[in-house]
């Protein structure tokens, strides 16, 4: 069962998933891999906790080998390091600012370098920041916004092109926020939504190379983003407004990327799949 209400707790940015309360759930005690992603090789941003952890490691369980970056959480890059390895597959992690185009441009390099081959392409990671209205906004945390959340898309997708082929994959990390808003993570909210028309495009873009690109659109899902960004009455009571009264754990989210990397999904262009916990979307 997992659990409605959380203890309260707070954490500085990015956040830690080593020091979330309880732990967030990477991956189900029932789920088989059976070889989608045999040989595969995937670049992750954002994967060292939260969503991206647990697609590292669903992707391992899967067979592919992996490459995550991320800021500075040395300590979850080294543990979702280790949770790929326990899986049988190999795992490069990187450290750095995705906001930096020059940064990804090298930390794909160095991905192709090790694996001799990159096949799917998860952009993933992202910042928010709370401002209770638009007098409050820090433009400068908007600009950083912005740079880690969208602008890093078109900075690791670029770069990522020359090693992608027919029935390679891209798959993007989108929000809930992007359809219904948020008066409180205006910036945010904004990112996701440009990411929504990114995607869309760059399918349309893409397609005629056989490249899919899709998006998976989670809602509260306990992350170390949920900890480092509300105070601890918000994150007590976090993902309590859903239809199913509670938040959503990364283990319900990764399956979607799963599919939309495998050949499962081989008719599945520009779509994006929402997963949280009852709110109907129109997309």
């Amino acid at each position: 069962m997992q659990p409605k209400e959380f203890p309260k707790q707070r954490q500085s940015q990015p956040g830690y998933e080593y020091k979330m309360r309880p732990q967030p759930e990477f991956i189900k005690d029932t789920y088989r891999g059976s070889e989608k992603l045999k040989n595969k090789v995937a670049l992750i941003t954002g994967g060292d906790s939260g969503i991206g952890r647990a697609v590292a490691v669903h992707f391992a369980r899967e067979g592919a080998d992996i490459s995550i970056i991320y800021l500075q959480e040395d300590e979850d890059a080294r543990q979702t390091l280790e949770l790929v390895q326990k899986e049988g597959r190999k795992c490069l992690i990187i450290a750095g600012d995705i906001g930096d185009k020059a940064f990804c441009r090298t930390a794909v390099e160095k991905t192709a370098a090790e694996f001799g081959r990159i096949n799917i392409i998860v952009n993933n990671a992202a910042e928010q920041h709370v401002a209770k209205d638009l007098e409050e906004l820090d433009l400068e945390k908007m600009e950083a916004t912005f740079r880690t959340n969208i602008f890093s898309m078109f900075y690791i997708t670029k770069a990522a092109l020359q090693y992608l082929s027919a029935g390679d994959s891209i798959i993007n990390t989108t929000s809930i926020t992007a359809y219904r808003g948020s008066s409180r993570l205006l910036d945010y909210s904004s990112t996701k939504g440009a990411i929504v028309s990114f995607t869309r495009s760059l399918s349309q873009n893409l397609v005629p190379k056989q490249i899919r690109v899709n998006g998976v659109a989670p809602g509260p899902i306990w992350t170390p983003l949920i900890p480092a960004t509300f105070d601890e009455e918000q994150v007590q009571k976090f993902g309590q407004d859903t239809p199913m009264g509670r938040a959503g754990q990364p283990s319900e989210v990764a399956p979607a990327f799963v599919y939309l990397a495998s050949d499962d999904a081989s008719y599945v262009v520009g779509q994006i799949i929402h997963i949280n916990g009852g709110d109907f979307i129109t997309s």
